[in-house]
């Protein structure tokens, strides 16, 4: 049997069914593709599913993969056991209607035999055990023996998961020898212990599972393998758990020359190191996928298991930050089979670091209270952590509960998980009814709209086609607080319209509402707000201009033009912005929030850094490229799974509806958006932007700026420029050298006086030491001195303490309308008595104000410049009393 590396069992595999007429794809990535029921991938046909359905069209009718998983379900088990691990690889060969059970077997049979030439006597299979098609199969044609083939039940070797697609499996098992046997008579094939591993199923889908339980057999039968990479690295190179499998060792093996601990003597510490290393193999290729560090989904996900990771370092004493070191392992191992993983490495890196460096802060704060909270509780004779407890430490101070359990179970306590999920739905519905209160206000200006108006059907939005409609208004509403439907509003009164139809779109999705006017025959309402119920009611706010407005008149809706078109520009521009955003920071790049008016656009984005300038010059060049592209902006309706099929763009936790629009930027971009667009990219005339911030861990903001508004800002750009060459008498041009030169200048005058200040201080502090007078041994000088400003005043204190050597120096000034202090002692002054915290508190307080410090510095200030000269009198007073007591 060979001994074969994990990169070359990869390798062999895909190349072995490329020979039997299947197309190698590469893996898919972790985050799934239109598919929201799961968080990660989980299995190798998990992206295939599309293919297995129908709902897709398979770029061919044989396919193999290597796939990366990653399964949390048994998280906690995770370095505890050497068996469970989150990151995996599945091996698969897959057919969508094209070859069956004789192929699948018989191809199974002969890379496990001639490809990896594993023993004859080593190998067994089990059958489902109504499946007679498979086991002749692997008795006539493959010519096993009766003796190495086991029929297995349903829970064993029928795959099936609710209704629809499902079928018979077979397994092929490894027998590692009667050594690792658990010692039962009966034990056998499908024996719990280490003895018999499954290491490749065969899934035969030939039935679909009816609502009634029956099953039906499918017209194209499919095939549908897995086998786990690390299972048959484990197999071949003949080591007992994935952990001492060479690429996985390598990353161990690291983890145990950094932390400074040996693997493989102690259990404790093996755990440790167990978790680290799987741990960093899941989030280096998290990461590499584009998943950030977040406090939910998958992101969630992925910090839970860098926190796990670095809390267990700690455990090991390794309190330094050191996983990114760890990742460049997992990429040096893997990189072969994933180029991403070298392109991504820095990024990769970085937000490890980042992460780490955060939990660092969380731990320690959090671990301390968790203490006390452990302690409190031992107190009362408990040894239950309330959810109150819990929560508290998760939703305060950002330490996660499962993080809380696994110390709590450490030290021989639990936590009340009900209580605590309990804690936490309460206060989502708190925070819930806020924001609805909050959105019920910013909707209408009032908490609730008058009863008739709810059972209203909604308004018909014309304004994807149309800025002007004919309308009819179905209710008048006046006032602001308490709203009334009334029969009319007369003119200068606050009004809210309700019409059947409407071109005014209202504010949501981000994207402020229209402005205009509603015109009737003799009455003009001023539209300044649009904004829309959660029943889908339209409301047009604003003011009766003139005239009076009447329910059921007849008007005309008129969106102001130049607003929309500016609201637009802005609009499409984030669009162009998202992508380029990806093409410039990562995949990784998604939209957190927007929101656009005519003024201006924000886009809030995950990212884990600030940009560059150099970035942000580079996505400013890319938007202002695809403008002048004059690409044509299109629009689509279609059903979400279409959208979906098409690759547009959506939030992963937005909820849609069968029909979507579908915005695309030509072949740029292609987003599922509600608002309202340009008709081509060259509308939006220019991109300018105006800043890039954080607004929260993980996520940055760009406001930005279009069309007028752009060439505002530049034109005020440019008149800054005019002006500042003007101040230092230079083209604009030159202004870059002639700042340099003044700069320097300035540089060269600050060093000459503070040269000057630094004679001149010294000469002060001589003419101060020339009038102190001794005592005891020690030097005391107590003077008003002239400063500008507190700074300068120490300055000049320590430069006098020098110069005195042992002693006491009180020096006060007048800096603008205060009175600024400072005491110093020396060492052997200390000794003696004194105390310059003390002398300068009871200084200050003469002074009006307050103050203190250290034994040997001190400072204060006071608010009474008439009473300097009583502070330093009282400074002597506290001073001579010190060396008295």
């Amino acid at each position: 049997m060979q001994n074969l590396g994990l990169n070359e069992i990869r390798e062999k595999y895909l190349s072995f069914f490329e020979s039997k007429a299947h197309l190698r794809l590469p893996s898919f990535s972790l985050v799934p593709k239109n598919d929201p029921s799961i968080l990660l991938i989980n299995a190798g046909m998990t992206p295939l599913k599309p293919y297995f359905t129908g709902a897709q069209v398979p770029p061919a009718l044989r396919v193999t993969t290597c796939q990366k998983c990653i399964r949390t379900p048994d998280i906690e088990r995770v370095g505890k056991t050497a068996r469970h691990g989150t990151y995996f690889e599945m091996l698969g060969n897959f057919s969508f209607g094209d070859y069956f059970k004789e192929d699948a077997i018989a191809w199974g049979w002969e890379f496990c035999t001639e490809v990896l030439k594993l023993p004859y006597e080593k190998l067994f299979v089990t059958v489902y055990q109504e499946d007679d098609e498979a086991y002749d199969i692997w008795n006539t044609k493959v010519g096993l023996p009766p003796e190495k083939i086991f029929r297995m039940g349903k829970e064993d070797n029928f795959w099936e998961h609710g209704t629809g697609p499902c079928g018979p499996c077979s397994e092929i098992f490894f027998d590692r020898g009667p050594e690792k046997s658990c010692g039962k008579l009966e034990c056998n094939v499908g024996c719990d212990c280490d003895r018999y591993v499954e290491f490749w199923n065969l899934v035969f889908t030939q039935f679909n599972k009816e609502e009634d339980g029956s099953y039906t057999p499918l017209a194209k039968k499919n095939i549908d393998t897995g086998g786990g990479l690390e299972r048959f690295a484990c197999i071949m190179q003949d080591v007992d758990n994935l952990f001492e499998v060479d690429t996985v060792r390598a990353i161990l093996d690291k983890v145990c020359q950094i932390v400074g601990v040996s693997y493989g003597i102690d259990e404790k510490t093996d755990t440790a190191i167990r978790v680290i290393t799987d741990h960093a193999r899941s989030t280096t290729m998290m990461i590499c996928d584009g998943i950030l560090p977040d406090n939910a989904g998958r992101g969630y996900v992925l910090r839970r298991l860098l926190r796990r990771a670095a809390r267990y370092a700690r455990l090991l004493g390794k309190q330094e930050t050191f996983l990114s070191e760890v990742a460049e392992v997992v990429v040096r191992e893997s990189k072969e089979a994933y180029p991403k993983l070298a392109e991504k490495e820095s990024f990769i890196k970085t937000v490890i670091s980042k992460e780490e460096e955060s939990f660092a802060r969380t731990v320690t704060q959090g671990i301390n209270i968790l203490n006390d909270y452990m302690d409190q509780k031992r107190n009362e004779g408990s040894d239950v952590l309330s959810g109150e407890m819990v929560f508290k430490l998760h939703d305060t101070f950002g330490f996660p509960m499962d993080l809380t359990r696994e110390i709590a179970n450490e030290n021989g306590m639990s936590i009340d998980e009900k209580d605590f999920f309990e804690t936490m739905a309460e206060q989502k519905r708190i925070t819930r009814e806020i924001a609805l209160k909050n959105r019920a206000g910013a909707a209408w200006g009032a908490t609730e709209l008058p009863q008739e108006l709810k059972e209203q059907t909604k308004t018909d939005f014309t304004g994807y086609n149309e800025i002007v409609s004919s309308a009819k208004i179905l209710f008048v509403i006046s006032g602001t607080d308490d709203l009334v439907i009334a029969d009319a509003a007369g003119a200068g009164e606050p009004v809210t319209v309700i019409l059947n139809q409407t071109p005014f779109y209202a504010q949501s999705g981000g994207q402020a509402g229209d402005v205009g006017e509603i015109k009737g025959e003799d009455f003009i309402v001023r539209v300044t707000s649009t904004k829309k119920t959660p029943e889908g009611l339209i409301l047009h706010s604003g003011i009766v201009e003139e005239g009076v407005v009447l329910t059921g008149s007849n008007v005309t809706a008129i969106v102001n033009k130049s607003k929309r078109v500016a609201t637009a520009r802005n609009h499409t521009t984030t669009h162009i912005l998202h992508k380029a955003l990806k093409e410039v920071l990562g995949e990784h790049v998604a939209q957190s929030g927007s929101d656009v008016s005519p003024e201006r656009l924000r886009f809030d984005f995950s990212h884990f850094a600030a940009m560059t300038q150099k970035e942000k010059d580079i996505v400013e060049q890319k938007v202002n490229e695809v403008i002048l592209d004059n690409d044509v902006v299109e629009t689509k309706v279609m059903s979400i799974d279409e959208a979906k099929s098409s690759g547009a763009m959506a939030l992963f936790d937005e909820k849609y509806g069968d029909s979507v629009r579908v915005v695309s930027v030509g072949d740029y971009s292609k987003e599922l958006c509600g608002g309202t667009h340009l008709q081509s990219t060259a509308e939006a005339c220019l991109f300018k932007i105006i800043s890039e911030t954080g607004v929260a861990a993980g996520v940055r903001r760009i406001e930005a700026v279009t069309g007028e508004e752009a060439f505002a800002l530049v034109r005020s750009q440019e008149s800054m420029l005019r002006d500042l060459s003007g101040l230092l008498k230079t083209q604009v041009l030159e202004l870059p050298k002639r700042v340099e030169t003044v700069l320097a200048d300035s540089k060269q005058l600050e060093k000459r006086l503070e040269q000057q200040n630094a004679v001149m201080a010294k000469a002060v502090a001589e003419k101060l030491l020339s009038e102190s007078k001794e005592e005891s041994g020690l030097r005391l000088v107590f003077a008003n001195v002239q400063s500008n400003n507190a700074d300068e005043l120490r300055d000049l204190a320590a430069k006098t303490r020098d110069l005195i050597k042992e002693g006491v120096v009180v020096l006060a000034s007048i800096n603008g309308d205060k009175v600024a202090l400072v005491a110093m002692a020396s060492k052997v002054a200390i000794q003696k008595g004194a105390h310059a915290g003390n002398i300068i508190k009871e200084a200050a307080i003469v002074a009006g104000g307050g103050g203190g410090g250290r034994p040997d510095m001190a400072q204060a200030g006071g608010k009474d410049i008439t009473a300097i000269d009583a502070a330093i009198s009282k400074a002597m007073e506290v001073c001579n009393r010190q060396f008295t007591k």
